[in-house]
C-alpha cells in the first residue's frame, strides 16, 4: 500500500481512468461475451486473462477489475477474488488449498456456516478438521499435524466476540508448518480495522455483504491473498465457477467510498451503547473488543485500529421462551434479522445451550441469555431508549 491515509485510499482506490472512463465512479460493464476485433487482440486477451485483460465475462469486466484493484490496495495483497457471498468466499478459499487426506485446523468459535462446511462437505472429501479453543495462542503449535494444510481463524469470534492473538498463532504455525495456508475471516474489521496480511495471514476473507455493501441490499464475498497464494486461489475459484454480477461489484465499489465515515459512526455509537449496557444491573457481561472486560481486549488494543458496530452482551439470567419473545418482539429501532453491517440496527438472541451446541471445541462460560446487537446509524439516544424499554418489559 501507499502511505496515504485510509480515507483517501477508500475514495481513490480502483478509480483509474480505465475503470471510470470519464465518470466519477467505475463503469458498469455487463458482459458475457467480449468481442475481439483481431486475432492478435484475442491472443493478447487469452494470455492476460488472469491479469485484468477483458477475456470472458466469468473472468470479469472493468467493473469487477475496479473492485478487485481497490480491495487489493486496501488490504495490501497481491490480488483479490470475488464471490457471490461470504460463505462462498470461505468455502472456495479452503477448497483451493486442500485435497483428500489433508487436515484443517479451525477455531471452534467461527461463523456457523463455516463450521458446517467442514463437517458436511469437507468430511465427505476425506479432509479432516480439528477444532481449537478460540483463545489459543502459541499453544496451537501442538495441534499442527504433518498433513495440516489450512489454519482458519476468525477474530473477533462469531457472536461471543473474543479477539485472537493472531501474531502468536501465526508464529507458532509458521515454526512447524511454514507451507500451511493461514486464512482469516476479517469481516468484523471490514478489512481495514485489522491489517491481516501485515500480521502474517495469507488470505483475508470478508462477507462484503456486511460493511462493504453497507445497505443490506446485495451479497458479495471477497478474498484478498498474498503473492504466494493468489494464483492458486484465483484459478481454483475460477474453475469452481465463482463470480459475481457487475451490478453487485459496482455497489461494493460505491460502498467503499463511504466505508470509513460509516465505520466511525458505527464505532462511536456502539461504544456508547456498550458502555451503557455494562452499567446495567440486568447485564452480566458485555462482549465488545474495545472494552477492557472483553476477552482478548489486549490483543484488540495492540493489533486493531478501531472497532465496528457488532457486539454482544449476556443477561444475568436465562430468559424463558415467553420472556424472550416479549423482549424481542417490541423493539422500535432494532429489527430481528440475520447478517449485519448495514445502516440499520439489528438484534438477535442465543440461549447458552444453543450456542454450546454449535461450538465443536467445547461449551460456553455463561448461563444467561446472550443478545447480539449491530448498532446502525440511528441516533444513539434513540437506540439506548429502545434498549431501556426492552429491560422494562423484562421487569414487568
Amino acid at each position: 500500500m501507499t502511505t496515504r491515509k485510509i480515507d483517501t485510499t477508500l475514495v481513490s482506490a480502483g478509480r483509474s481512468k480505465r475503470y471510470t472512463q470519464g465518470s466519477v465512479n467505475s463503469v458498469i460493464q455487463r458482459a458475457s461475451s467480449l468481442v475481439f476485433d483481431t486475432v492478435a487482440e484475442k491472443k493478447r486477451a487469452t494470455a492476460g486473462r488472469a491479469k485484468g485483460e477483458l477475456f470472458y465475462g466469468r473472468r470479469g469486466t472493468l467493473t469487477h477489475f475496479a473492485l478487485q484493484d481497490a480491495m487489493t490496495e486496501l488490504e495490501g495483497g497481491a490480488g483479490c477474488v470475488l464471490y457471490p457471498c461470504g460463505a462462498a468466499a470461505v468455502a472456495n478459499a479452503i477448497l483451493a488449498f486442500v485435497e483428500a487426506g489433508d487436515h484443517l485446523l479451525m477455531s471452534g468459535a467461527v461463523y456457523e456456516p463455516t463450521q458446517d462446511f467442514c463437517t458436511r462437505i469437507l468430511a465427505k472429501m476425506n479432509v479432516s478438521t480439528s477444532w481449537f479453543d478460540h483463545s489459543i495462542g502459541s499453544e496451537i503449535g501442538a495441534l499442527v499435524q504433518p498433513n495440516t494444510r489450512v489454519v482458519f481463524l476468525e477474530s473477533p469470534a462469531s457472536i461471543t466476540m473474543e479477539v485472537q492473538d493472531i501474531p502468536a498463532i501465526v508464529a507458532a504455525v509458521r515454526a512447524i508448518a511454514p507451507e500451511a495456508i493461514i486464512m482469516l475471516d476479517n469481516t468484523w474489521a471490514a478489512g481495514i480495522l485489522f491489517d491481516a496480511l501485515a500480521h502474517g495471514v495469507d488470505i483475508s476473507i470478508q462477507a462484503g455483504t456486511k460493511y462493504l455493501i453497507g445497505h443490506s441490499d446485495a451479497m458479495i464475498g471477497t478474498a484478498v491473498a498474498n503473492a504466494r497464494c493468489i494464483d492458486q486461489l484465483r484459478e481454483n475459484s475460477y474453475l469452481m465457477g465463482q463470480m459475481v454480477d457487475a451490478d453487485t461489484a459496482y455497489m461494493a465499489s460505491r460502498g467503499l467510498r463511504t466505508l470509513g465515515t460509516r465505520l466511525r459512526q458505527h464505532e462511536e455509537s456502539a461504544l456508547q451503547v456498550a458502555e451503557w449496557l455494562a452499567a446495567r444491573p440486568e447485564v452480566a457481561r458485555v462482549n465488545h473488543p474495545a472494552l477492557a472486560q472483553s476477552k482478548g481486549h489486549t490483543f484488540w488494543q495492540r493489533d486493531f485500529n478501531g472497532s465496528s458496530g457488532l457486539f454482544s452482551f449476556i443477561l444475568q439470567e436465562k430468559l424463558s421462551a415467553p420472556q424472550l419473545a416479549e423482549y424481542l418482539d417490541h423493539f422500535h429501532h432494532f429489527s430481528m434479522a440475520y447478517s449485519w453491517g448495514g445502516y440499520e440496527s439489528l438484534i438477535l438472541a442465543n440461549q447458552p445451550e444453543e450456542l454450546a451446541a454449535i461450538r465443536p471445541a467445547g461449551g460456553v462460560d455463561f448461563t444467561g441469555t446472550l443478545v447480539r446487537l449491530h448498532i446502525g446509524l440511528e441516533h444513539v439516544d434513540d437506540l439506548i431508549a429502545d434498549l431501556e424499554a426492552g429491560f422494562a418489559r423484562l421487569t414487568r
